[in-house]
């Protein structure tokens, strides 16, 4: 008879008893943040009809709640340690579907750009909370790593549910309809939430420390609209005071979490090497992937003429391969390395989105299809592996700052992806010569944005129509084309850094030792 030391699996006191029916609960929270993210992209060519954004508004409709969360996310992720992670998101639940509301009703792209604002602030609350909760509800490593695979395939489901359900909704009804569907999955999750989550926070973590929310919160903000608006406009004396307060803001931030006795994040967790490589990792590949993503709704109906639904199933080859990578990820990362398998899934997605330079206007969807299973399964492997080596790196008490760092990389990436693809796309695409008669108005407007054009072209002659629909299309693929090459670079690039950064790291093994009861 074999003797081990190991406690059976449900007998451990260490092991919460409703753990997988928690789980659950999170996995709700996830989804409907995935949902939100990925609707607009749909919704957009029709919000654009009905508000009538300018290209920057819509932009900035785009990105301003990844913005405000990546601001937040730190602030929220140490609340989160101080009073309660399941008090923190059950109170952002509930807002989140209050302002929702507010965004299906904006009547005008300022109103639209300020509820998705206020839906960020209360999204900060979500992400670092499923996560911290994660990590102290699973005490077994290799659990955990599986309770994460979930966790990330949940997102990634939400990323084809929300198409799908979104396309049926926009062919059915006006475009907030959107925003609506997130009510009922918060009023579930609040509901079970009550019954099911156990309460966890730090048991000694001092004042939250408000001067450090507000440094942060002006430094992330601040050097992010910097970068949006020198890419998109060039360098402006406005410009480049945003970046001097947003950069002096953040090295004010980090030096007071050095000097004072309760910081707001502990900067010492970026002495663990795998903790480093695994945020950087994290920012660089959705810095590669998201601008992309978001204009790709646009190219399958706006240029391709795929209905909402149509496009919605279009995407749907990533979400099937992020969840399959994302359930085996922990496995394969201690079967053979941590290192390779996420160095090996970054280059999977760059070699992927590289073939996006040979996209046309009429591309066919075997090129398409294939290009976004490679990119959901590298991503899968990629973000699984990373997830799991920040929450391990950290004392369970941290927990919700260190998942906090990690949702700000990803928010800050997508920020910036949008900002700096999304503005070489909108670059190109204002550049497109207009069709010999067409009117100075009816031609600004056109150069605004694809769906701009789409819905000028309708004041104009049949002929003339078609013209300034052709040269929009070919203008918007030109810099969607040069975008990707863009992208890839940055995903191949990651994944070098990822290979050194992530040397000798390992996933934990067997059974926590040490942790409270």
């Amino acid at each position: 008879m074999i003797i081990t030391d190991r406690p059976a699996p449900e007998t451990d006191p260490r092991r919460h008893p409703g753990r997988w029916l928690a789980l659950s609960v999170l996995v709700l929270a996830v989804l409907l943040v995935a949902v939100d993210a990925t609707v607009l992209g749909l919704a957009t060519p029709f919000l654009s009809e009905d508000l009538k954004p300018s290209g920057t508004q819509l932009l900035w409709i785009g990105d301003i709640y990844s913005f405000v969360i990546a601001g937040l996310l730190v602030s929220m992720g140490s609340l989160g340690d101080r009073i309660g992670r399941k008090k923190l998101l059950l109170t952002g639940a509930v807002a989140f579907g209050a302002v929702s509301v507010l965004n299906a009703y904006a009547t005008s792209p300022e109103m639209m750009i300020v509820a998705r604002a206020l839906l960020g602030v209360a999204g900060a609350t979500l992400m670092p909370s499923t996560l911290a909760l994660i990590r102290n509800i699973f005490h077994d490593p290799r659990e955990r790593s599986l309770a994460i695979g979930i966790w990330g395939a949940a997102a990634s489901a939400g990323a084809a549910v929300g198409p799908v359900v979104g396309g049926f909704l926009l062919e059915h009804f006006w475009w907030g309809s959107v925003f609506l569907i997130n009510l009922p999955v918060m009023a579930v999750l609040v509901v079970v939430g009550v019954k099911l989550l156990p309460e966890s926070k730090n048991p000694a973590p001092g004042p939250w420390d408000v001067p450090s929310v507000l440094l942060s919160l002006v430094g992330i903000v601040g050097v992010v609209y910097a970068i949006k608006e020198a890419a998109a406009h060039g360098m402006r004396w406005d410009i480049a005071a945003a970046a001097v307060v947003g950069v002096g803001a953040l090295v004010r931030f980090v030096r007071r979490q050095l000097t004072i006795r309760f910081p707001l994040l502990d900067m010492r967790l970026f002495r663990n090497r795998g903790f480093s490589g695994a945020v950087l990792a994290d920012l660089l590949t959705i810095l590669g992937l998201s601008g992309l993503v978001f204009f790709l709704s646009q190219y399958l109906q706006l240029v391709q003429g795929r209905g909402p639904l149509e496009a919605g199933v279009a995407e749907l080859p990533a979400a099937v391969g992020a969840v399959t990578a994302g359930l085996l990820a922990g496995r394969a990362a201690r079967r053979f390395s941590v290192r390779l398998v996420v160095a090996g899934g970054l280059a999977g997605v760059g070699l992927a989105t590289a073939m996006l330079v040979l996209l046309t206007e009429d591309t066919g969807y075997p090129l398409l299809g294939g290009v976004l299973l490679v990119v959901g399964v590298g991503a899968g492997f990629s973000f699984t592996v990373t997830a799991d080596v920040i929450l391990s790196s950290v004392p369970k008490e941290q927990a919700g700052a260190a998942s906090a760092v990690s949702e700000t990389a990803y928010e800050l990436g997508a920020a910036l992806g949008i900002a700096l693809l999304g503005s070489i796309v909108t670059g190109v695409y204002r550049g497109f010569p207009t069709p010999a008669g067409v009117p100075a108005e009816t031609a600004s407007a056109a150069h605004e944005s694809l769906g701009g054009a789409v819905e000028a072209a309708g004041a104009v002659p049949g002929h003339q129509a078609a013209e300034l629909i052709a040269a929009a299309q070919e203008a918007f693929v030109h810099g969607l084309r040069i975008a990707a090459g863009a992208g890839a670079a940055v995903l191949l690039a990651t994944s070098v850094v990822a290979w050194f950064l992530l040397r000798g790291q390992k996933l934990e093994e067997g059974l926590e030792e040490g942790l409270e009861k």
